[in-house]
């Protein structure tokens, strides 16, 4: 089929999974950027077990593949009577998995702090909750905006494991399964929910630049 006739006999499939694909992306995000904060405020915690468990958390999701933990998910989690619906599985998957990523680019942040700032906040007596919510957190996300922006497109290209399992309705890379099922999409149809991925990257860029132009910390 040509690029016009897919558009007109899936068009408004390609929408609908447009559309799912960019829900997925902002919840899965959201929940990975509220994760990473507290993974990354308990991992410069002084209490040494929460230290070592924020550790362990990075070290396991950062590596772990994320079908394989769909795998996990949809198919294990069953045996010990623990079921969930397709799309909070995906959703958990590409949530935890770039929540440990956040925590690593949430800490080269911290890292760009000047020593003379906690210092100049213990001075004023804030507690360690303080210095983190009005010090540490703020400037660190502020650092760490360009390496967020290249999250969340990574975070947009992780929901195409949504393929791997019947959601309805799919994702960008499940529609054209469904389509090829359905008639000869061939690679046409791969070709259009690629260009559609890469206008989101794009726009998701543009986004972060100007961001990042607008609270960029000049050292």
């Amino acid at each position: 089929m040509t690029f016009g006739q897919l558009l007109e006999q899936f068009g408004e499939k390609y929408l609908q999974a447009l559309l799912v694909t960019w829900e997925l992306t902002a919840i899965a995000f959201a929940a990975a950027f509220a994760i990473g904060i507290i993974i990354t405020i308990i991992r410069i915690s002084p209490i040494i077990p929460l230290r070592v468990f924020g550790e362990i958390y990075v070290q396991i999701f950062r590596n772990i593949p994320g079908a394989a933990l769909l795998i996990l998910l949809v198919y294990a989690l069953p045996y010990l009577n623990v079921v969930w619906s397709y799309f909070t599985c995906v959703l958990i998957a590409t949530t935890l998995i770039p929540a440990a990523f956040c925590s690593e680019y949430l800490m080269s942040g911290i890292n760009t702090i000047g020593i003379g700032q906690i210092e100049a906040a213990r001075a004023l007596g804030f507690t360690f909750t303080q210095m983190i919510v009005k010090v540490v957190i703020p400037q660190a996300v502020r650092s760490s905006v360009l390496s967020l922006t290249n999250l969340l497109v990574a975070t947009m290209l992780t929901t195409a494991l949504a393929s791997q399992v019947p959601l309805k309705p799919t994702d960008l890379t499940g529609i054209v399964s469904y389509i090829n099922t359905h008639a000869v999409g061939g690679v046409t149809a791969f070709l259009i929910s690629a260009i559609l991925y890469c206008a989101t990257a794009v726009i998701i860029g543009q986004i972060g630049n100007l961001i990042d132009r607008k609270v960029r910390i000049l050292r």
